[in-house]
């Protein structure tokens, strides 16, 4: 390893340390990506669990609702990442670390991997949730295996994106208000209900957007039911998301 690249992970290393100290003494943002998931997970299994459970053909609706709940907390995760970039951004914190002797690289791969780390740990709630609801996965330790392969993909693929958000964001409010749609476009896909039970125009964008594949894949997995092309799809989005991400916010922060 050169002496540049090794300068850059031990740089790297340090910002992740420092965002992860962050995230210990101010946990707010971090229990409102569990929060909310959960939230809605208790409102939609109990209060209309009955009434929407009737139409997947079979089956406990909480088996159902669970993947894209689950995945919905993985978008919640991007929001904490733009507010922690614009903060510090704002706050003048990135002109003193341009004046050290630290990799230009390692800002931002600090705030990505952290928020990484913390919206794991809030999905691993999530699903603790879940289970204690009721839900019960048919996979075994391969099918668990692909599904977390899966999910920390999306979850780097909207860390990137949602640094770049931050990074151009004037402000944390902002910056906040941004990824909202993100968290909840899961809801206009098959994370709720079947996209056939959907009005013609709402089923043809359920169908086509990226997280419908995704919760497909997830729910395939977890669940057993078909997949067919759903995963070289979700994939595909995965792939285009996270380089599209990383290339964005690193041109926006090396501009600045």
């Amino acid at each position: 390893m050169s002496a540049s690249v090794s300068y850059a992970v031990s740089d790297s290393l340090t910002m992740l340390r420092r965002n992860l100290k962050h995230a210990l003494r101010y946990p707010a943002m971090t229990f409102s990506v569990v929060l909310m998931p959960v939230m809605i997970l208790l409102l939609f299994n109990y209060a209309y669990g009955d009434a929407l459970g009737a139409g997947i053909g079979g089956g406990s609706y909480i088996d159902y609702v669970t993947p894209g709940i689950v995945l919905m907390a993985a978008t919640s995760g991007s929001v904490a990442t733009a507010v922690g970039v614009c903060v510090d951004m704002t706050e003048g914190i990135v002109n003193r670390f341009r004046t050290m002797a630290i990799s230009r690289s390692a800002f931002l791969a600090g705030h990505v991997v952290g928020s990484v780390i913390q919206t794991v740990i809030a999905l691993v709630l999530v699903f603790g949730a879940a289970f204690a609801m009721g839900f019960r996965s048919s996979a075994g330790p391969v099918e668990w295996l692909a599904a977390i392969e899966l999910l920390v993909f999306v979850i780097l693929a909207l860390t990137w994106i949602s640094a770049g958000i931050g990074l151009v964001a004037k402000t944390p409010e902002s910056a906040s208000n941004t990824p909202l749609p993100l968290t909840f476009l899961p809801f206009i896909g098959s994370a709720i209900v079947p996209p056939d039970s959907m009005p013609t125009a709402l089923r043809w964008f359920a169908e086509y957007q990226p997280f419908t594949p995704i919760i497909e894949t997830l729910r395939g997995l977890l669940m057993g039911t078909p997949i067919g092309n759903s995963a070289w799809s979700a994939l595909a989005w995965c792939t285009g998301l996270t380089l599209l991400g990383y290339f964005w916010s690193r041109s926006v922060f090396y501009r600045r």
